[in-house]
């Protein structure tokens, strides 16, 4: 008889090769979205409108860019949802590979992969020639496709999506594992960043507030549309898990949707007022979107109350599936109207010209960064305060747990993990983060806090402790759930990389000269999503160097504690010669973009490079100071649960190992009598 090993092997053949019902369901919803783009495009007459002053490029072209957009859009939703599912919906098997299920979903998104990378490189050649104002078979010519990617930034962030969905095919190809395949998951995600950082809402006043909402809009929908694609799928394949898939995707899609309409409502009222609604096309699409997201709402409840429970106790998938399909159709076409939308032209509003710092940075700063103004004069980061919050809330929410089932957690992690994420919102969100985009100063002062005081809080407070134990195991019996998952990432091959002691110190210390010093931050400082990028490396490389060093979570390598002192001491002088680096140098540091931003309390850039120079050499000796400190307090407790652990089993042997050794010194002190 085959074993449990090979039945499983053709199980998953078997469900790779079955064909999906849902091709038929996608390729309808792809034709009826293409044919809602391309006639509101026509009514709204923005196929081939004239950008910046630039003659237009022609309406093959403009409908080229909304068609070649739309259906990378749509190859993007397909590909993570499926990867979504392979990941999170449907269970691994019991070794870490992917199931029956898993291995069909990683090969759709293999499929959706190709689409998606196939589309992106249409839309670099029509965004192309959209952006230098020619017809499309011009930009054929490699020297004027060279000369317009070069020149234009859509057609680089397009070439950068197609760069990232070749990965994520060529991966679907190679990898089983569950721990590679989130790898590849969270790749796909980020595949939709370049375009969302440089299209639509980049330009323009207040495109900090316009980019970061319009990132926390298209995740979710692509999570949700994408995840619900996959779900369809998987129920016409008959998966034993669709009732399990089902359960966990209806929470999915219930935060998915309100994030959506949060980041929307945030990005409308940055770009529109209410008076343009009904009165411009930009106000119009929106109000059709804005219908069709309340539809999607009104349906998913319905899924949930329904479709979710009926497969849940019942087995019954038909008003699953039937509701799903609906939702499908009505969500491409949504994808449709977001696509033109993202073509339409905003309002004016007013007539003031934008000045300088409001197009460079994406508003006005009022004065002088005055103490006041740095504490007070705050503008929220959507996506760095966001993070902040939601890391406090979650916390707060497994504190609370834990005492609820009446167990205790130290409140001094609590408070750690509340002051690192107090450290973010405030580094990013107060007159600090208002004011670091334009002087190098204190830039250096977010620098510090975001990569040396805020790691620190938060590696202190335990969230992985705390998430293990508040979460319940899932058995033996049972798919493995969101404790098993986290599990498997702090074990991962990635995080015993990451945490090795040479590769952790040198990221956090090389990145201090690569980023300074090799130019990238004179590049960085005219893009907004490089300012992102940023913010995000000083989080992760500060928190993989502080975790294994004074971190309450285990971690995959851990040095002693004589080892961990050393490596703290042996930071300390790369980051000295860093500051001293910055006060010495007489080369300004971005000096392009801050003499075009031409502050007028900013006339000595030089000087201010060198005061954010002091700041990294004096400042950065503080958390030097509370690490060293926190290290010996965890030695000391080291130290003393040794103790105990000996004297217990002193206690329980009648202190056996005492008198083990007197024996020995008797021995040999009869030895030297005879002797």
């Amino acid at each position: 008889m085959p074993s449990e090993q090979q039945r499983q092997i053709e199980h998953t053949v078997t469900a790779a090769r079955r064909p999906s019902s849902a091709l038929p369901l996608i390729a309808l919803a792809t034709v009826l979205a293409t044919l809602a783009a391309i006639g509101l495009a026509a009514l709204a007459g923005v196929a081939g409108y004239a950008v910046a002053g630039i003659e237009g490029p022609g309406a093959v072209t403009g409908y080229g860019v909304i068609v070649t957009r739309l259906l990378a859009t749509i190859a993007a939703v397909v590909c993570i949802g499926s990867l979504l599912l392979a990941t999170f919906l449907v269970p691994p098997q019991r070794n870490w590979t992917v199931s029956a299920d898993g291995y069909a979903a990683l090969r759709t998104a293999g499929v959706a992969a190709w689409l998606w990378f196939t589309t992106a490189i249409a839309a670099t050649l029509f965004s192309a020639a959209d952006g230098g104002g020619r017809p499309v078979q011009e930009v054929l010519d490699v020297t004027v496709l060279v000369g317009l990617v070069d020149a234009v930034e859509q057609p680089k962030a397009w070439l950068v999506t197609a760069a990232i969905a070749l990965v994520v095919a060529a991966g679907c190809r190679m990898v089983l594992s569950w721990q590679w395949t989130a790898l590849l998951f969270g790749f796909s995600v980020a595949g939709l960043l370049p375009v969302a950082f440089t299209g639509h809402s980049a330009t323009g006043g207040a495109h900090d507030l316009a980019t970061d909402s319009l990132v926390l809009h298209i995740v979710p929908a692509a999570l949700w549309v994408g995840g619900l694609v996959a779900l369809v799928a998987l129920g016409w394949r008959r998966s034993p898990h669709i009732g399990l898939a089902a359960r966990r995707f209806s929470r999915v899609a219930l935060a998915c949707w309100i994030a959506m309409a949060i980041s929307g409502t945030i990005n409308a009222l940055v770009r529109i007022g209410p008076a343009d609604l009904l009165d411009t096309e930009y106000g119009l699409l929106l109000l059709a979107k804005i219908i069709a997201l309340v539809m999607l709402g009104v349906l998913g409840q319905q899924q949930r109350s329904r479709g979710v429970r009926a497969v849940s106790e019942r087995g019954d998938q038909r008003s699953l599936l039937q509701l799903g399909a609906i939702e499908v159709l009505i969500m491409f076409a949504t994808l449709g109207v977001s696509t033109t939308l993202s073509r339409t032209p905003y309002p004016a509003q007013g007539t003031a010209e934008p000045g300088t710092a409001e197009v460079l940075i994406g508003y006005e700063l009022d004065g002088p960064p005055t103490a006041a103004r740095l504490l007070f004069d705050w503008r929220p980061d959507l996506i760095y305060g966001t993070l902040a919050i939601a890391l406090a809330v979650l916390y707060l929410l497994g504190v609370r747990k834990l005492r609820q089932r009446g167990d205790a957690w130290p409140v001094g992690r609590t408070v750690a993990w509340l002051a690192g994420c107090a450290s973010i919102l405030i580094a990013t969100s107060s007159g600090i983060g208002r004011y670091a985009p334009a002087m190098f100063s204190v830039h250096m002062g977010l620098h510090m806090l975001l990569s040396m005081v805020a790691p620190v809080l938060l590696v202190l407070g335990g969230a992985v402790t705390l998430a293990l134990r508040a979460m319940r195991p899932a058995g033996r019996s049972r798919p493995p759930g969101p404790r098993e998952w986290l599990h498997a990432l702090v074990e991962s091959r990635l995080s015993r990389v990451l945490t090795q002691p040479i590769v952790a110190l040198s990221l956090f210390v090389g990145s201090f000269f690569l980023l300074y010093f090799s130019g990238l931050f004179d590049v960085a400082l005219n893009h907004h999503w490089a300012h992102v990028a940023m913010n995000a490396h000083f989080l992760l490389v500060g928190y993989v160097f502080f975790w294994p060093l004074i971190g309450v979570d285990p971690a995959p390598k851990r040095l002693p504690p004589i080892g961990r002192v050393g490596l703290m001491f042996v930071s300390v002088p790369f980051h000295a010669f860093f500051g001293v680096i910055l006060m010495n140098s007489a080369t300004v540091i971005g000096r392009e973009f801050y003499t075009n931003l031409g502050l007028p309390w900013v006339d000595d850039l030089l000087a201010d490079q060198q005061l954010g120079g002091g700041m990294a050499w004096a400042l950065g000796e503080i958390p030097v100071l509370l690490v060293l400190i926190a290290l010996m307090v965890q030695w000391m407790r080291t130290d003393m649960r040794e103790a105990k652990r000996a004297d217990r089993r002193a206690e329980a042997n009648d202190d056996a190992e005492l008198a083990a050794y007197n024996a020995m010194l008797h021995q040999l002190a009869e030895r030297e009598r005879h002797q």
